[in-house]
């Protein structure tokens, strides 16, 4: 009987699942499968499939735009992932004082990560325009006679990118937040009691015990900043002279633009191995610097 009950809820359970299994099957799974097969075959949608091997791969490798557009979205990451993750923090801690206004100024600091990211591009063009963009003319204001071109500068373009990333920080910063008002007030005032200041507390206490909230946010942080896309091509279209080309861009270009369906699934999954290397190589790192214990 108690067999027969395990199975029955086994089955219960395995039915209510059904509708996530299938759409992993149908809409995951199936087409990564696919992608992969694909990453071996000469395929442009109009003519029939042809098997290459390697072909892709080493194609790849040896084609000057993919170094280009992988140094873009490295650049993207490496400048752009600590400035949104040091701004998300100096903004959770802003608002995690018990001022009045503070739950309005989080509502205003998280609103722009969930406004549409066409929307904000297409905001963030006009204010980087040279000439009567708003950011400009405040600096011709500050005496800056000759600002950036901004989006029209090989040099200028990436930071502005990277500028405009951190206007939507406010879900990592409501993740710090939410780790900020984890730790114990208990710890500051023992600290206080011991004669630490402002900065002691925030060195010896709150960073060691924010550390899981930091790696996540890291690891979350990469792994979309290797995604980029929007912003580029809503923008700049990889622009100018290519300094703007992210690695994502490359991928829809060579897969929507020029059909070269087994070219670009080679493409996306070597952006898998470097985004799959990366997060393991921070997990193994991570057992040296991440702090789970709670006091």
């Amino acid at each position: 009987m108690r067999s027969s009950m395990k199975r029955r809820k086994a089955l219960e359970g395995y039915l209510f699942a059904s509708p996530w299994i299938a759409g992993f099957l149908l809409f995951t799974a199936g087409p990564m499968i696919a992608s992969l097969a694909l990453s071996f075959c000469k395929y442009d949608i109009l003519t029939t499939l042809k098997w290459i091997g390697l072909e892709n791969y080493r194609q790849l490798f040896s084609a000057q735009l993919f170094w280009t557009a992988l140094y873009n979205t490295v650049y993207w990451v490496v400048f752009g992932v600590p400035l949104r993750l040091a701004m998300a923090l100096l903004l959770a801690l802003l608002m995690n004082r018990k001022l009045r206004g503070t739950p309005l100024f989080r509502t205003i600091f998280y609103v722009p990560s969930v406004v549409s990211g066409v929307a904000l591009a297409m905001l963030w063009v006009w204010l980087f325009e040279p000439s009567v963009g708003l950011i400009n003319t405040f600096l011709r204001m500050l005496g800056i006679a000759n600002p950036p071109l901004w989006l029209g500068s090989e040099q200028w373009s990436k930071p502005a990118l990277i500028i405009m990333s951190l206007w939507g920080v406010g879900g990592t910063m409501v993740i710090f937040l939410a780790g900020l008002q984890d730790i114990p007030e208990q710890l500051y005032e023992a600290a206080e009691i011991d004669g630490a200041g402002a900065w002691h507390k925030f060195r010896a206490i709150t960073i060691p015990l924010l550390t899981p909230s930091i790696f996540f946010n890291l690891i979350m942080g990469i792994i979309n900043s290797f995604q980029v896309f929007t912003q580029a091509y809503v923008m700049t279209r990889g622009g100018p002279l290519y300094s703007t080309y992210f690695y994502v861009l490359y991928i829809y270009d060579e897969g929507f633009q020029y059909m070269h369906m087994g070219y670009a699934s080679a493409l996306a999954w070597i952006l898998l191995l470097i985004i799959l290397t990366l997060t393991l190589i921070q997990f193994y790192f991570s057992r040296r610097w991440v702090v789970y214990e709670r006091i």
